[in-house]
């Protein structure tokens, strides 16, 4: 028996997945030659490729610059007093609305900076916050 369960496990974990396994890594190295990565621990080429899963949100924050704002506008502080207090989810939903995705580039959080700017609508309370999501900027109505 112990046989018999060696060799499925082995069968399902190597043998039937082996001809997928060497296309997807035949064309990863094509794009992504080894020799780079080798100098990757798992862990850091994990971070590199994926970016970072946990933050801190007051960084973040230390990290925002303002265009047509100051950091004591009232705008500004509510927006602030607003997001700290969501979850964690919707946290991370922001962030994806603002760069497009949900996770900090691997670089790291203290070096990830965004933009909060004035839109200057004519009528602001008609005007939604929108984002330029290649440079990092949050067009915030007052």
């Amino acid at each position: 028996r112990k046989e018999f369960v060696d060799l499925y496990v082995n069968y399902v974990f190597n043998e039937s997945i082996r001809k997928p396994f060497e296309d997807f890594m035949q064309g990863f190295l094509r794009g992504c030659p080894a020799r780079q990565w080798k100098m990757f621990l798992p862990v850091e080429l994990q971070i590199v490729l994926q970016g970072h899963t946990k933050f801190d949100w007051h960084l973040l924050e230390k990290n925002v610059t303002y265009s047509q704002y100051k950091k004591s506008d009232r705008t500004i502080r509510n927006f602030w007093t607003v997001f700290h207090k969501l979850p964690e989810e919707k946290k991370k939903l922001f962030l994806a609305f603002l760069s497009g995705s949900d996770r900090i580039p691997g670089h790291g959080v203290e070096h990830f900076k965004f933009s909060i700017a004035d839109p200057q609508a004519e009528n602001p309370d008609e005007c939604y916050p929108f984002a330029n999501t290649c440079n990092y900027i949050l067009f915030l109505p007052r």
